[in-house]
């Protein structure tokens, strides 16, 4: 059997949608006012999401990400990988997903992105983490504004224990988070606005946690308080220096935003194709 089309695989993914409708988007607009999610449980067929994770990339393929902000592995460059992953991803951007997911969430204008600015694929690897932080404002050319993250996951037997989990902090990082577990064919949905505070703790085991990740981008911003501002990382409860260090961060990069408008250096991570 052939690697299944990207046209094939959206109209998996919308139908599992489309059948859970109801329930995601009550639990979306029940959990709105603060940050706006939902999961979907057994999204694909389970033999070819432990296809995706047989050809998920090694950590040694990928990019490694490792400051006091975060510890981790990505890659967007999906040529260099097997084609079936880059046919999941592309599946999430087909227009049907794209306008029931924004139908689900209340969101008229929704744009997926084919260059997969921040997103594309991420392994997170024992010790590996993702502090708290507010994902960055806008897309690359800050033109629109970044409103919905979509993170599938894709390794088999993944636990609780394990760690890796998706943190939401609907009060603020010095509140207790949320977890959203990192379950297998599990594709979680979150918004991302001013006060969207989101982290990944920590891998307590020597596997990999894969992840297959987009993100949707809109003319508006997702609530009237939103300004313009780069990814902020703050420590969790209780992490004092952590926190100072990384409000400094934040602070010189906002600078630098200001002065350069789309920055010192155009983002590294991004698909491209012509390569």
């Amino acid at each position: 059997m052939g690697v299944l089309s990207t046209e094939e695989i959206s109209k998996l993914i919308y139908n599992k949608i489309l059948e859970e409708k109801d329930e995601i988007k009550k639990s979306y607009l029940t959990s709105k006012e603060q940050i706006g999610y939902f999961f979907i449980d057994d999204l694909l067929p389970e033999n070819l999401v432990k296809e995706c994770f047989k050809v998920f990339p090694d950590k040694s393929e990928m990019k490694c990400l490792k400051s006091i902000r975060e510890y981790k592995y990505v890659s967007a460059q999906m040529n260099k990988h097997n084609q079936l992953l880059e046919n999941v991803i592309y599946a999430f951007q087909d227009k049907r997903v794209v306008e029931l997911i924004g139908e689900i969430c209340g969101i008229n204008s929704l744009y997926a992105d084919e260059s997969l600015y921040a997103g594309g694929l991420s392994l997170m690897a024992k010790d590996n983490f993702l502090n708290p932080h507010l994902d960055n404002s806008h897309d690359a050319e800050r033109e629109r504004w970044r409103v919905l993250n979509l993170l599938y996951y894709v390794t088999p037997d993944w636990d609780k224990e394990n760690g890796g989990h998706l943190e939401l902090w609907p009060n603020g990082p010095k509140k207790e988070p949320i977890l959203i577990e990192s379950k297998f064919n599990r594709l979680a949905v979150m918004a991302t606005h001013d006060l969207s505070w989101h982290s990944v703790n920590q891998v307590t085991v020597d596997r990999s946690r894969c992840c297959i990740s987009n993100y949707y981008f809109s003319d508006e911003s997702l609530k009237k308080t939103d300004k313009f501002h780069v990814t902020k990382f703050r420590g969790r409860p209780g992490d004092t220096l952590t926190n100072i260090i990384l409000d400094l961060d934040a602070s010189v990069r906002m600078v630098v935003r200001k002065v350069f408008k789309k920055g010192i250096r155009k983002n590294p991570h991004i698909y491209k194709k012509d390569n």
